[in-house]
């Protein structure tokens, strides 16, 4: 910082033993997107259509609005803190409390977990019977699936980001093919634009519209989740104070147009009863375009979608139980790890069960309207810690987000959070279930440090 106290525009220096940084500018776009994509928008495409109707697009505008207010929060926080820790580093520097640092640690951690078990069943819905018929019991597949990713970490996954590009360039290919296939109804005069005007709401009222709305916005959201997990890898991207802005604005505006087109091009072409029905909404899309496209290879597309969604999911999820058992904020054997493989055994079944109680709760609606719920809650927090961190300075310029976006972040994403979004009840039970069983192993841990005298 200059003397007249104005930052300089140099990055923080690289510490001994940091971690390599080899992510360039396009490498990281691409993740981000590729983190975006999957379950989210081939999966519960339908729901949302169930909620709100024909005007399917509208809900993914207002969330893609909603995520580019919180992604600024995020960019201007990564930017100033560089570092692999996301919301629970931002939380713990604005508010300095453990508790309330672990609780929004925990629920990122779990919406991992809400968000894999979504795919899970997504995995074993209509896309597999596309390819198998319907011999085989949907929930047993599902706890399988989470079975086979939990034998998959164990053994070790080696991720690159390199490998990363290549999922979401598989991942695009299949939103690719829908708006090609909008496009030529399009051309051809298929389709009723009628119904991308039709609102389904309960009582025909104003109330009853904007609930429903809201609603709909809320389970939509979870399609775009996941640029928040991209902060985490800032200690290995090439001038990540730099970078980051650009990537994760381009990534959130490429994927929410992406969303929009095809949420206009799955109204147009089917009826929102329809897609609501299916837990491969996407594949009605294609069944209902009017080309000869093979359904059962979009069906492998759509199932390499949800599996990659998972697989990140359940790795992201193992891996913070075992960075919160290594700082000793959750018992310590939740870090103990597989000697061979070096892969975090006790985090990986620890996590891997809570996955599969969640499958057996509910459907992809409630176990997605979960995911949004607990990051929803989280984004409020991280939307107030950028204000609140405004009085701590750093000794590099970065990206600082007009005040009015991280204000408005917090509140729509609380409202979005809220009983206004008419959500069912057993989204609010199965959070609650999950943070009390994060209270509980907290309460475990501070005691055992307690007696060791080691608090």
């Amino acid at each position: 910082m200059t003397a007249s106290g104005t930052p300089t525009t140099a990055p923080p220096p690289a510490e001994d033993g940091a971690l390599r940084r080899a992510i360039g500018p396009r490498l990281l776009i691409l993740f981000v997107i590729g983190d975006i994509l999957g379950t989210g928008i081939y999966a519960t495409t339908g729901k949302v259509a169930g909620k709100v109707g024909g005007a399917l697009w509208l809900p993914f505008a207002i969330g893609f609005v909603v995520a580019i207010l919180t992604a600024a929060s995020y960019v201007e926080l990564v930017g100033k803190y560089p570092k692999a820790a996301g919301a629970a580093l931002y939380t713990q520097k604005a508010f300095k409390t453990p508790f309330l640092t672990f609780i929004v640690a925990f629920m990122v951690m779990c919406s991992g977990l809400a968000s894999a078990s979504a795919a899970a069943r997504a995995f074993s819905g209509d896309y597999l019977s596309e390819l198998t018929g319907d011999a085989l019991p949907p929930t047993l597949i599902a706890i399988t699936f989470l079975v086979l990713l939990a034998a998959l970490n164990l053994r070790g996954v080696s991720e690159s980001v390199k490998t990363n590009v290549v999922l979401t360039l598989v991942e695009l290919t299949g939103l690719a093919i829908i708006l090609a296939i909008g496009a030529y109804a399009v051309l051809s005069g298929d389709g009723e634009p009628s119904r991308l005007t039709e609102f389904e709401a309960g009582g025909g009222t104003g109330y009853a519209l904007m609930t429903s709305v809201l609603g709909a916005t809320a389970l939509g959201f979870f399609a775009f989740v996941g640029f928040e997990d991209s902060v985490n890898m800032a200690e290995e991207t090439k001038d990540p104070v730099r970078t980051f802005p650009r990537a994760i604005f381009i990534g959130v505006a490429v994927t929410g147009t992406i969303y929009v087109l095809v949420a206009l091009v799955s109204s147009l072409l089917v009826d929102h009863k329809t897609l609501e029905g299916s837990s491969g909404p996407l594949l009605e899309v294609v069944k209902a375009g009017g080309v000869d496209f093979p359904h059962k290879l979009f069906a492998l597309i759509a199932l390499f979608a949800v599996t990659n969604s998972a697989l990140i999911n359940i790795m992201m999820a193992s891996r913070l139980c075992y960075g919160m058992a290594n700082e000793r904020i959750l018992p310590r054997a939740m870090g103990r790890v597989l000697a061979k493989r070096r892969t975090p055994v006790v985090g990986i079944v620890f996590v891997s069960l809570l996955a599969i109680g969640l499958v057996s709760t509910g459907e992809i609606e409630g176990l997605g309207d979960t995911t949004a719920f607990l990051l929803l809650c989280v984004f409020a927090v991280v939307n107030v810690a950028v204000l609140v961190l405004r009085r701590d300075r750093v000794d590099h310029a970065h990206f600082r987000t007009p005040t009015a976006l991280p204000v408005l972040g917090a509140i729509t994403a609380l409202i979005l959070a809220s009983p206004l979004a008419d959500r069912p009840a057993e989204v609010y039970i199965r959070a609650g279930i999950l943070l009390a069983i994060g209270v509980a192993l907290w309460a475990v841990n501070k005691a055992v440090l307690r007696t060791r005298g080691e608090e």
